[in-house]
């Protein structure tokens, strides 16, 4: 049975590493029997302000109602994004905030302080890039982005089994370091993880 891979890509610029990266997930997995689609979120039209919370409802544009049927088809999401100042670009903050919606993602239980999950059985993977040493991210900088993502997004909605690769330091880094990872991440998108 195939597996249906979602590719979602928070970078602003069509032009930066984190394409490159994401067009090389797509390879590898397109070179197995999966079914891939993507998401470009700089691509879709959408106001990524919400702009009442969930006080009062705002209409979903086309473009975020078929990003989540996307999200409710894939069995593994993939994001893929940089990470500026300790966070996820703002178009992907406001994809997340107009996306992963009460009713969609998640429900609040009447008179409780707990929730369901509605995105459960999924897997996720996320691939982002940094300008310092991995390690010097997630020990000394505690990695905010990794926790944020993963526990309190990713979680928080059902998806349990969320694995990450950070790739850095990007700036200054060489041609061999950067077509390394191409590599790397082809391959991973050849093992659909």
């Amino acid at each position: 049975m195939s597996k249906n891979i979602l590719i979602v890509n928070g970078h602003p610029d069509k032009e930066s590493y984190n394409f490159a990266l994401a067009e090389a997930y797509k390879n590898g997995a397109s070179s197995t029997d999966a079914v891939v689609k993507e998401i470009v979120i700089r691509d879709l039209e959408f106001n990524p302000n919400l702009a009442f919370g969930y006080r009062k409802r705002t209409e979903l544009e086309p473009d975020l109602l078929e990003a989540q049927e996307k999200l409710k088809w894939a069995d593994h999401i993939v994001w893929i994004y940089p990470v500026w100042w300790g966070s996820v670009p703002a178009i992907m903050k406001g994809f997340f905030d107009r996306v992963l919606l009460p009713g969609f993602a998640f429900k609040k239980r009447e008179g409780s302080l707990w929730w369901d999950k509605l995105l459960p059985g999924k897997s996720s993977r996320i691939i982002c890039t940094l300008d310092q040493p991995p390690l010097f991210y997630k020990y000394i900088n505690g990695g905010p982005t990794h926790f944020a993502v993963r526990k309190m997004t990713l979680n928080f909605i059902g998806i349990k089994k969320v694995n990450i690769t950070s790739i850095g330091p990007l700036r200054l880094s060489s041609d061999k370091f950067r077509a390394g990872w191409i590599q790397k991440i082809e391959n991973l998108g050849k093992s659909l993880k």
